[in-house]
């Protein structure tokens, strides 16, 4: 049993989610965003950093996953991405959380089959995919969206590594 956090970072609205991975067996723990109240940018990270600490006390997670910054087309857009990420990731490494991190598209073509998938698109599958009552927010949809990313990865990492296994002490036998 693993408890992953995945984590949609943002200078304005951090969206978090948090699954438990049994085998192939995915179970909703819960979900949200941590909404900045502060203007200045400085004290966003602050509260970035306080938010994802809350959230790894509260549920105890076994690794954190995150997406990665995409290069958008405003720099300053995407330097205040990258801090915001930076914020998260400290929480979590001063939490001695394992960190990983997946491309945007990477993570839609996990969830939705495409890596282009829109957000609606990402928001109903995870709602399927967890058999939630609802559509979740956005950013939380995208949050639960990074951590099935990570649980599909892991579940194929370790399908290899057995198949692997196996071909070997096929091989000598």
């Amino acid at each position: 049993m693993t408890i992953i956090l995945g984590i949609d970072p943002g200078s304005r609205i951090t969206g978090y989610g948090v699954i438990r991975q049994e085998g192939r067996y995915l179970q909703y723990l819960g979900s949200g965003c941590i909404r900045m109240s502060e203007k200045e940018l400085p004290g966003r990270l602050k509260q970035i950093y306080a938010g994802v600490s809350e959230i790894i006390t509260q549920f105890q997670p076994d690794v954190f996953a995150i997406e990665q910054v995409f290069m958008a087309k405003n720099p300053d857009s995407a330097l205040k991405l990258g801090q915001a990420r930076g914020s998260a990731i400290v929480a979590a490494v001063n939490a001695d959380l394992p960190v990983f991190e997946y491309a945007a598209r990477l993570i839609k073509q996990s969830v939705v089959g495409t890596g282009a998938a829109t957000k609606e698109q990402v928001q109903h599958m995870v709602q399927s995919m967890l058999k939630l009552s609802a559509k979740p927010q956005a950013d939380a949809a995208d949050a639960l969206g990074v951590a099935i990313c990570h649980a599909n990865t892991n579940k194929t990492l370790i399908a290899l590594a057995g198949q692997a296994s196996s071909s070997r002490r096929g091989r000598y036998r």
